[in-house]
């Protein structure tokens, strides 16, 4: 890690196995670069399937013991983590605007939303109820109990790498599981600090282990767990096709999944709607993070009676934000993740313009800020045969179609195989119920852009995966349910 910056004795340049900071088995490492950049900023190991293989034994070996440690004490310790996590906000809001590019403002509210998930489960953890059944025979007693469903392999995205640690491992320790984790080969330097703080906070050895990889070396990495019986939960934020080979990988041993995948987010403004709380929305809910959130606007529809008055407004606002690196204080939108990135963000522009759309704002790069660097968007004239109607763009581009009837917009909502998160505005009570009920997404924002909270249930329907993170159906999803029937009590 550079000299500048100001946590260096959270930096970690080596795999977490068992309780100890080693190297891969081959000594192998792969540089994390900066996006902005594209200059190296540290090392961590390019580890491969003997090191997977060993964090699943220390795991398994450590379960053991773990699920045994009383709830409440499994509690403090992720209590005494939260705690760690928060008093280093400045230091990790820097790292994770370092390596992964977000403005400064922006990492430094990561951390705080990953300490609520940390702090959420560490309360969570003592409330694993189960039931008492009423028996329907004389001298009998029927339960139902909570268990932890063993080894947990948690294999994290790169665009909020702290938010999706917290989320992952803190219920998987809360429900009683041991942990093997594989960070997003982009930005795992804010996940090996987070191990490092739970370290701090007496998380014993074995309970949590992290192997990092590079692009190249993860197959080998995940495809051990996904092949040893002793894993037994798969916990993934990604691109619905590597999802899908998980599920289709984990059939063998039957492993337990949750799966929060791609996402093609309608955001719809009726005309009945409050036009500057929908711009705001807008703005709020797709330009978090550079447009590169599974859960931002990738489809936006205004009613033709608003259309103009709403479109006027988004471009002087999109218009008015200001591209730069953490480094400039007044950055609200940051580079985007790598060069693949950018690319795919130019081909959707340029396809969205050969059909027809019309460029109002942006629509290019800006190299004189750096490589990685892309103009917030807004295209009016969308329709669905446009790439960027039927793929996420994953940037800052908004691409705009008018529509004229509540059917019409319901179905073309609809028209895609995810269901993560969907957005409406209206001042319609009754049209609110409606369009939220016919919405096929696991997620509505209704006159809402911000929907993230430790207490919700977090996940999608269709090809956006299943399972929740968050909430206590977060908790639910690393524990089996063990029926206990006790007879002979007459």
């Amino acid at each position: 890690m550079d000299q500048d910056c100001t946590l260096p004795e959270l930096i970690r340049n080596a795999n977490y196995i068992d309780g100890v900071w080693k190297p891969s088995a081959d000594s192998r490492y792969f540089n994390v670069t900066d996006p902005a950049t594209g200059v190296a900023i540290g090392q961590v190991p390019d580890s491969g399937v003997v090191d997977a293989r060993i964090a699943v034994d220390a795991a398994y070996a450590a379960f053991a013991s773990w699920r045994k440690v009383p709830a409440k004490a499994r509690a403090q310790i992720i209590k005494r983590w939260n705690d760690l996590v928060l008093s280093r906000t400045d230091e990790l809001g820097e790292l994770i605007s370092r390596e992964q590019g977000k403005p400064l403002a922006e990492g430094k509210g990561e951390v705080v939303y990953a300490a609520s998930y940390i702090e959420w489960f560490g309360e969570e953890a003592t409330r694993a109820n189960g039931d008492v059944i009423p028996a329907a025979v004389p001298g009998r007693r029927m339960f139902a109990i909570k268990e932890p469903v063993g080894v947990v392999a948690a294999i994290t995205p790169w665009n909020f790498p702290a938010a999706m640690i917290a989320r992952k491992i803190a219920p998987a320790l809360a429900a009683g599981c041991t942990v093997v984790c594989k960070p997003a080969e982009d930005t795992p330097l804010t996940s090996l600090a987070l191990v490092a703080l739970a370290e701090q906070a007496g998380v014993p050895r074995g309970v949590i282990n992290i192997v990092t990889a590079s692009r190249e070396s993860t197959p080998e990495v995940v495809d051990a767990w996904l092949d040893d019986p002793r894993v037994r939960k798969v916990t993934f934020t990604g691109s619905t096709p590597v999802g899908k080979h998980l599920a289709r990988r984990s059939a063998d041993t039957l492993k337990k999944l949750s799966l929060e995948l791609g996402g093609n987010a309608p955001f719809i403004v009726f005309e009945d709607a409050d036009i500057e709380a929908a711009v705001e929305g807008l703005m709020v809910s797709k330009f978090r993070n550079a447009g590169q959130t599974c859960v931002c606007p990738n489809r936006v529809f205004v009613q033709a009676a608003v259309h103009d008055a709403f479109v006027n407004k988004l471009a002087e606002r999109v218009g008015a934000l200001k591209v730069g690196p953490f480094t400039d204080a007044m950055s609200q939108i940051g580079p985007m993740i790598n060069e693949r990135a950018i690319e795919k963000i130019e081909r959707h522009v340029m396809d969205a313009v050969s059909r027809g759309a019309k460029v109002l704002v942006g629509g290019r790069r800006l190299p004189s800020i750096g490589p990685t660097y892309y103009a917030p968007t807004v295209l009016t004239k969308a329709n669905a045969t446009m790439t960027c109607s039927s793929e996420e763009t994953f940037g800052p581009v908004v691409p705009i179609t008018r529509f004229e009837t509540e059917d019409e917009v319901i179905a073309a909502a609809n028209d895609t195989p995810f269901g993560l998160a969907a957005y409406f505005f209206s001042q319609d009570v009754r049209r609110i119920w409606r369009v939220a009920d016919a919405l096929e997404t696991g997620i509505v924002g209704v006159n809402e852009g911000a929907l993230a909270a430790e207490a919700a249930p977090f996940g999608g329907v269709k090809d956006s995966g299943y399972g929740r993170e968050g909430s206590v159906h977060g908790l639910d999803d690393f524990l089996h349910v063990k029926y206990v029937c006790q007879g002979q009590l007459n």
